[in-house]
């Protein structure tokens, strides 16, 4: 059984108002810190080099499946039977459909009007080894480091012992269990930079003038690439508890060993179940790249909107796109073990193999919990938002008088 999570089984004191910024001002200083955090990085050829990178796993997958599966003879083919081809496990089945329809999307392969395919693109050598290079230079253009581009490749080779699952992602993640891979997708990279330290302004401005010392609680921490960055900003204030929250013992034991905070708690957390504690206990709770694994999202955002006090936020970190660069490694990372087909959602996303909800989709949400959006960056226009993450921070109503 899940532990409790102790720090919130306390009664909340009375609310107190605290000092909050106009929306505007927070937004523009959260933008200030994240691009501080990115100097000396060109973003400008963000959108092209998202582009390259995407164009290299959809060729290394069309390529795969030319050279291992009936798509490279004439006829059409269902996506079963192209499972059939590479042995897909019954959890990972659905994701050849899914990759089919990236194909699809992308021009690189046809489908007829009972779904299924044909004229599958087949990459020639010089095509494949253009995109390498040209993968190369979008990755120094996003600041992606040498394990992200190792992971991406790796991931490319290793199609059919992925689907087989014969290898994990995990094992991809974290070679010989070391955490630099991991690192690079969570942290070392400029969005995940301009995105942590933004947050981590976010964090700053609540602990600058508290009501009391602050209760917080992150849900599926990780390895604590966001933690890492969020705790700096509480150094020297009042904070009553920091609540570091994973499924995964293994990422527990990763933070007990990471961090040192006196505040700091450690608690097994999951959220498809029922988030624990009494209503109005929190002044933030932080979802760091991890909010879109809830089969009904908004009931997560409920959750947590019945869980914040007066004026207290929420952090989000998320995805509103998925883009190709992520097809050989989220899919198979997010098949339930006794499933045979994607994750099962409840909200808008049922029904589909969508991975994430979009922006629009997000702040619908967050309003429905009755939580004020305040920053939603990066902003519009800019250059980073070619990389479809995003920082969304809402906050709770005060008391009414």
């Amino acid at each position: 059984m899940l532990k409790m999570i102790t720090v919130l089984s306390s009664v909340c004191p009375t609310a107190v108002p605290r000092r909050v910024l106009m929306p505007a001002d927070l937004s523009a200083r959260a933008h200030g810190a994240g691009m501080a955090a990115i100097a000396g990085f060109d973003v400008s050829s963000a959108a092209a080099a998202v582009e390259d990178l995407d164009r290299l796993v959809l060729l290394g997958i069309a390529a795969e499946l030319h050279r291992t599966t009936r798509l490279g003879a004439p006829g059409t083919h269902s996506p079963d039977l192209v499972a059939d081809d590479l042995g897909a496990a019954a959890r990972h089945r659905w994701i050849v459909a899914h990759w089919l329809a990236a194909l699809h999307g992308a021009g690189l392969a046809r489908r007829d009007g009972e779904g299924r395919y044909h004229s599958l693109h087949r990459p020639s050598r010089a095509e494949l080894a253009a995109a390498r290079a040209r993968m190369e230079g979008a990755g120094t253009a996003l600041g992606y480091p040498r394990e992200l581009a190792d992971l991406m490749l790796r991931s490319l080779r290793l199609i059919p012992q992925l689907l087989r699952d014969e290898v994990g992602v995990q094992a991809l993640l974290y070679p010989d269990g070391e955490p630099a891979t991991a690192e690079a997708v969570y942290r070392d990279n400029v969005i995940s930079r301009y995105l942590n330290l933004a947050a981590a302004e976010v964090v700053r401005d609540l602990a600058g003038h508290p009501p009391r010392p602050l209760r917080i609680l992150e849900l599926g921490a990780g390895i604590g690439a966001t933690t890492a960055d969020l705790l700096p900003a509480l150094a020297g204030r009042p904070v009553e508890s920091y609540v570091f929250t994973d499924l995964s013992p293994f990422f527990i034991d990763v933070a007990r060993r990471r961090f040192d905070a006196p505040f700091l708690r450690y608690e097994l957390l999951d959220v498809t179940e029922e988030l624990p504690g009494p209503p109005g206990g929190l002044d933030l709770v932080v979802a760091a790249t991890m909010a879109h694994n809830a089969p009904h999202v908004g009931r997560l955002l409920d959750q947590v909107a019945g869980l914040l006090a007066p004026g207290g936020r929420v952090l989000l970190i998320e995805t509103v796109k998925e883009h190709a660069q992520s097809l050989t490694t989220m899919p198979p990372a997010l098949s339930p073990r006794d499933g045979t087909g994607p994750p099962p959602r409840q909200d808008e996303r049922a029904g589909t193999t969508r991975t994430y909800l979009t922006r629009e989709e997000w702040r619908s949400r967050l309003a429905h919990a009755g939580l004020r959006v305040e920053v939603d960056l990066p902003p519009d226009g800019h250059p980073l938002t070619a990389l479809s993450q995003r920082l969304f921070v809402a906050t709770a109503p005060m008391e009414s008088s």
